[in-house]
């Protein structure tokens, strides 16, 4: 079986751990919107400007992964609204994959690492929806 697994969950609920966690030591493919934003010395710079060509490229970069057949790809993002998962629950479907979307709960007390105020966590809060039905 080949699976899509879409992590969401607010900034610091350990979506990075647990993907780097089930790709097993890099065997499968770990795809984020952060990706764009951090540069080959692993520093993070983020730009609200350019974040639909985050989106994009990460979209993109998910694809290859399953266009090349991996049994396993994996894609950590916030997905806090519905309209952001969508391309990625249409590729999984088009490339014959079985999609898991897995909401991360920060019950660990993670810290988020890109300096994202207490009040921008609430309201991304509010936004979340989960689909249970």
């Amino acid at each position: 079986m080949k699976s899509l697994i879409l992590l969401r969950g607010l900034p610091g609920s350990g979506k990075s751990s647990f993907a780097k966690l089930i790709s097993e030591e890099g065997n499968y493919p770990v795809h984020s919107v952060d990706d764009y934003f951090t540069d080959s010395s692993g520093n993070y710079h983020f730009n609200f400007r350019e974040n639909h060509l985050a989106y994009k490229a990460c979209e993109t970069n998910t694809r290859k992964s399953l266009e090349a057949g991996f049994k396993k790809v994996i894609v950590e993002n916030t997905f806090t609204m519905e309209w952001e998962l969508e391309p990625f629950l249409k590729l999984g479907k088009e490339l014959e994959y079985t999609i898991f979307v897995m909401t991360m709960e920060n019950r660990h007390g993670g810290k988020n690492i890109h300096d994202i105020s207490e009040e921008q966590l609430h309201k991304m809060a509010q936004k979340y929806k989960v689909k249970l039905l």
